[in-house]
């Protein structure tokens, strides 16, 4: 069960003077937790951490253990991964449920804001003071994020990568791009509203659906259909910390029973890592089956739930996880990517802080949500106010839902293709940029690239302005490792 739970926010003015690295905003989530369950630090026996990635360390567990005194007989470094707190979480109550472990502490948090604060006046971190040895500059270590043919279409980042679900998600729907927008709009307004209530949130204003939903100054266009205000966020400093423990260490420490939250399990569950090997880019099979098993096992329906908080990186995925529960997508209570704010690996652990608050003023049943890649690594966790009458019923193993690839081409020679999906990138101007197109030719083999930047008419003929992309035909021609698109006639639009 979690005992103890912490976070913190540091340099929302994004200071030079106010600039820490992310070791010490970390202890200091620590420090938060402690103070919260009203434990000594060096009774923890296990002690992981969530990736950073603003400045890189070595053997970071072991350093947070040192600094508060602990000995742990289990330390845990991870490499990227939104899944990973809730990961961690599953594999300390297994531990905790099979007797190997009685206080575990996790943590994580990110100082990006500082770290950009510093590089723009000039200066080092390292030379500012931040730790060098062991550690240094940021080490973004991948772990199951792209692919060669990914990197080929130029899928490389989330902001091209996650609008090709989104688009591909409300053609299935049947929703125009208006309506899409609009409900998107919505809920990143509402995670604006929870945002503000939560202390550790790095944009605690309220935004209305309009203000989100229109693009301009200061909320330009990224990649078609997403606005800046729905994309993450992540150049913050936020770090989190969570404590863990059975109920007689938690009893015997002086933990309060109403101060206990109960980690009744989950499940876990990975897709195939190149997108482009997806069945459908409308869908995520790693994700149903995470919410399936997670539910199943303990027993429960979604119309159990008092709380669901999704990880909220873009649109798409709330959006996907309330087609699956059923129902509109929930705000959740920690505020969201774009409003609380987006420390990359470690945001789910911020969750997991805002639920067993939430649990702790009454709620009963929540389900925590994490994501890492793109739709690939899946977690979903359940906290309760009550023990599960069977204990621990998670399964901390994950589930490779990996479903058959299409057939797929690397090259067309100028023939019609139609779109499966695509997006256009805009520049900092606002003008289209590029376009990253999915087709399937006339055999139903898919192809996947991206036009050459600059190429304004190619990708004017995938840009949404033009109405709805998906099913769209076109003329593709691969030429120098890219696409050039040319529109044709019009016609009766056809589902890929």
């Amino acid at each position: 069960m979690l005992v103890g739970v912490g976070q913190v926010r540091g340099n929302r003015a994004r200071t030079v003077e106010g600039a820490r690295e992310p070791l010490p905003l970390i202890l200091e989530a620590v420090t938060v937790a402690a103070a919260d369950a009203g434990v000594d630090l060096a009774a923890v026996d296990s002690v992981s951490t969530v990736h950073v990635a603003s400045w890189a360390y070595d053997e970071l567990a072991a350093r947070i253990a040192a600094a508060v005194g602990a000995t742990p007989a289990h330390l845990a470094d991870t490499t990227v991964g939104g899944q990973r707190p809730a990961e961690l979480l599953e594999a300390a109550a297994a531990r905790i449920a099979a007797g190997e472990s009685r206080l575990a502490l996790i943590t994580g948090g990110e100082a990006q804001a500082s770290a950009t604060a510093l590089y723009r006046a000039g200066l080092d971190p390292a030379a500012h003071g931040w730790s060098t040895t062991p550690g240094g500059p940021p080490d973004f270590t991948e772990s199951g994020l792209r692919s060669g043919p990914m990197q080929a279409a130029g899928l490389l980042l989330p902001t091209r990568v996650y609008p090709l679900f989104e688009n591909a998600l409300r053609a299935a729907r049947g929703e125009t791009v208006e309506q899409a927008a609009r409900a998107s709009a919505e809920l990143y307004a509402a995670y604006s509203a929870v945002a503000a209530r939560n202390p550790a949130a790095w944009n605690p204003e309220v935004r209305t659906a309009e203000e989100i939903g229109t693009v301009g100054p200061g909320n330009r266009m990224v990649c078609e259909p997403y606005p800046l205000a729905v994309n993450a966020m992540p150049h913050v400093d936020q770090a989190a910390a969570v404590l863990v423990a059975d109920r007689d260490t938690a009893r015997e420490l002086g933990v309060p029973d109403d101060a206990m939250v109960h980690v009744w399990g989950g499940a876990a569950a990975h897709d195939a890592v190149d997108v482009l090997a997806r069945p459908s880019f409308a869908r995520s099979d790693a994700l149903a089956d995470v919410l399936d098993r997670a539910l199943g096992q303990a027993g429960v329906t979604p119309a159990d739930l008092d709380v669901v908080d999704v990880y909220s990186c873009f649109p798409v995925v709330p959006k996907l996880v309330a087609e699956h529960l059923g129902g509109p997508p929930a705000p959740g209570v920690t505020g969201g990517h774009s409003a609380f704010g987006g420390p990359l690996s470690s945001y789910t652990l911020h969750a997991v802080v805002a639920v067993a608050g939430a649990i702790r003023a009454g709620a009963r049943l929540a389900l925590v949500h994490g994501n890492g890649g793109y739709l690939t690594h899946e977690h979903a966790l359940l906290l309760a106010r009550d023990a599960h009458p069977r204990g621990y019923v998670g399964d901390p193993v994950p589930r490779d839902t990996a479903g058959p690839a299409p057939d797929r081409v690397d090259e067309v020679p100028g023939e019609e293709v139609v779109v499966e999906t695509a997006t256009v990138e805009h520049d900092r101007d606002g003008g289209p940029a590029q376009a990253f197109l999915v087709a399937r030719t006339a055999s139903g083999a898919r192809y996947g690239a991206s036009t050459a930047r600059g190429d304004a008419a190619s990708a004017a003929a995938l840009s949404l302005e033009r109405g709805e992309v998906v099913g769209r035909r076109v003329r593709a021609t691969s030429k120098d490792g890219h696409v050039v698109v040319e529109p044709v006639r019009a016609r009766r639009t056809e589902r890929p």
